[in-house]
């Protein structure tokens, strides 16, 4: 999955980017205070976005 596209999902669920790490994004989901890190690569694995939206609570991408 795209990056871009993992990021409009997690916005449209409420979550927002906490701060920028070294290679990682930070995205916080204000709804359950639960955080996740998000690598920033162009390509993300469909396990890895799975992994994401279960950190954040929040329902997997179609």
């Amino acid at each position: 999955m795209k990056r871009k596209d993992l990021l409009r999902h997690l916005r449209s669920h409420g979550c927002s980017r906490l701060r920028e790490g070294g290679k990682h994004s930070i995205y916080y989901n204000p709804n359950n205070n639960q955080t996740t890190s998000i690598p920033r690569k162009r390509e993300i694995n469909e396990f890895l976005v799975r992994k994401i939206c279960r950190d954040l609570g929040i329902a997997q991408p179609d």
